[in-house]
């Protein structure tokens, strides 16, 4: 229930951009939004940038994802990364606000939500969700779909290896079967739009594994949508 009054406190009180460090403005000020988060064109089956016209990337062509659409708001670089590892690891759950309004301000990323039946977050291992003390995909799911968002649904049911420390094989291969649906909630899902949420998006296996376990309980279509997307 604090979340809501805690958001527009924070957005009502005076700061200053975390990346220029102007004077009255928000967390991210308009002219360091309009610098690095320039909407460009990507592939919308894997989000990685596209020349302008182009709709679909050769990889997706010859080898189409599991998710039938991904939409990411900005490349992970400067200074999206520092502001991500603050939001992540440094205990800044507050962060989830600002970070949603980029992400909806992305046309693509805005109809996604708009058209969605459910909006579902990349679910935490237990153990990692002890270590950060929230999941910064449900802060992000939360601000974005309101009451469509079912953190339930979606379950981890093995830990992993980070993804990190892999080459693109073995991560597919160790987030393989990682996820299910809820059994008892699996019927809510037949023919249904699902909107799977995560912060960053590197090989896109983790997001691939998810979307497979939400088609094979009866997701009829499956999007992506993430802050920020690897080159």
């Amino acid at each position: 229930m604090w979340r809501p009054w805690f958001d527009r406190l924070a957005l009502a009180a005076p700061s200053r951009c975390e990346v220029c460090r102007a004077w009255p403005a928000r967390p991210v000020c308009q002219a360091c939004r309009y610098r690095f988060a320039q909407t460009v064109s990507r592939c919308g089956r894997c989000a990685l940038i596209l020349p302008g016209g182009l709709q679909v990337c050769g990889s997706c062509l010859r080898e189409p994802p599991e998710l039938d659409a991904c939409h990411a708001a900005v490349d992970y670089a400067f200074p999206w990364t520092g502001l991500i590892a603050r939001f992540k690891f440094q205990d800044e759950p507050g962060w989830a606000r600002p970070l949603a309004d980029l992400m909806r301000a992305v046309p693509a990323i805005a109809h996604a939500v708009s058209t969605a039946d459910r909006v579902v977050p990349m679910p935490l291992s237990r153990r990692r969700l002890s270590e950060r003390g929230f999941n910064q995909a449900l802060e992000l799911a939360r601000r974005l779909g309101a009451g469509c968002v079912d953190a339930r649904l979606l379950l981890r049911v093995r830990d992993t290896l980070p993804q990190a420390s892999l080459d693109l094989s073995r991560r597919r291969a160790n987030v393989a079967q990682a996820f299910a649906v809820d059994p008892l909630r699996a019927a809510c899902l037949a023919g249904s739009h699902v909107l799977l949420v995560d912060d960053v998006m590197t090989s896109g296996a983790s997001l691939a594994a998810a979307a497979r376990a939400l088609r094979q309980a009866g997701a009829a279509r499956v999007t992506g949508v993430v802050l920020a997307r690897t080159a």
